[in-house]
């Protein structure tokens, strides 16, 4: 599950990381978050007439033939096995792929006879990381909403046990492949939906504080202090 995360970057830097233009939906000063959760705004780069453009998305996919907003509840993360398949997905997934940029995530250590300690993961190059998510515009009279999804697959062993699953992790270089439905089928695409490569995202625990959203701010992402030692 990946269903907290940190966005503080700029639209511009992220549209610089990934060769985008910043679409009219945009707002250039947007509030830096980090903590910022489901029903929340996430910015994400798609094709349009062959351009990666940067626009906004409410997190929880809307699939445009839902008769209920209220699924997106549930539909803020989409497995990678099964995307292909699942009807809430695979139009989006052979259609609508998004390239969502973070700052990084949150996730709670679900280890037996743990606490819920809550870990702050980034990338070890201290670039945002840039999830590979589907999008959709889901409308009801004069009313559009744009809505997206992370996707999320089995762990790799920066996540130390921490948890069962992680988000896809997009290099630059996969960007053009995952977008380009075009240009690259599907089975090709799905290629991407695998762990990252191991050493690429680092992370240390933080304070409870981020588990509620009502919190915000940078203190959020400030490690915990060691434990004294006796």
């Amino acid at each position: 599950m990946c269903g907290r995360v940190a966005l503080f970057s700029p639209p511009s830097r992220l549209a610089r990381l990934l060769v985008a233009t910043l679409g009219a939906g945009i707002d250039p000063d947007q509030e830096p978050s980090w903590n910022v959760g489901p029903q929340q705004r996430l910015v994400a780069a798609s094709r349009r007439d062959g351009e990666r453009v940067l626009e906004p998305y409410r997190w929880g996919l809307v699939p445009s033939w839902a008769k209920d907003p209220s699924i997106a509840n549930r539909l803020f993360n989409a497995r990678a096995e099964t995307i292909a398949e699942k009807p809430s997905f695979r139009a989006a997934f052979a259609k609508r792929p998004c390239a969502i940029p973070i700052d990084g995530f949150y996730e709670w250590d679900h280890r037996p006879g743990n606490h819920r300690q809550p870990h702050y993961f980034t990338r070890r190059d201290a670039q945002p990381i840039v999830l590979a998510g589907l999008y959709e515009r889901w409308s009801s009279g004069d009313t559009v909403v744009a809505t997206c999804t992370v996707i999320t697959t089995t762990p790799n062993a920066d996540l130390d046990g921490i948890h069962d699953r992680m988000p896809v992790v997009l290099e630059l270089e996969d960007v053009e492949t995952w977008l380009d439905v075009a240009s690259y089928g599907p089975d090709e695409r799905a290629l991407l939906l695998r762990p990252a490569r191991r050493s690429t995202l680092t992370h240390y625990g933080v304070g409870p504080a981020v588990g509620s959203i009502r919190h915000d701010g940078p203190s959020l992402i400030e490690p915990l202090e060691s434990p004294p030692l006796f």
